[in-house]
């Protein structure tokens, strides 16, 4: 027996295997806001709840959370996004593998938080 995962869909049938995800080209690239009340795009956030309070780690790491899963180009990431925060919220953001590996395999910064805060 042993080949087929009978409980899960195959490798590459799911819209998160298939999504194109992006990645930015270097972190310092990465100077988004660290501060206030910011509105994402509704393109990024259709939720309704698109105002992100900076102050309140939660939203915060929501916000980036969004930016990261939703981003459609290098300079969704450069607006929203800021090196040292992402930095230090990486090893706690909610992501789907497939971001995460493309990240890490990117920046191995990234996959180093990871590996020190577990």
């Amino acid at each position: 027996m042993g080949g087929a995962d009978i409980g899960g869909a195959p490798a590459g049938s799911r819209y998160a295997d298939q999504r194109p995800y992006v990645v930015a080209d270097r972190l310092d690239d990465l100077r988004g806001p660290t501060s206030g009340v910011v509105s994402l795009d509704r393109r990024l956030d259709w939720s309704g709840r698109a105002r992100y309070d900076l102050g309140n780690p939660r939203r915060l790491a929501s916000m980036y959370e969004t930016v990261l899963r939703e981003a459609t180009a290098p300079d969704d990431l450069i607006q929203w996004l800021d090196a040292a925060t992402l930095l230090r919220l990486w090893p706690s953001l909610v992501l789907p593998p497939q971001v995460r590996q493309l990240w890490e395999a990117r920046f191995s910064e990234l996959a180093t938080a990871r590996r020190h805060a577990a």
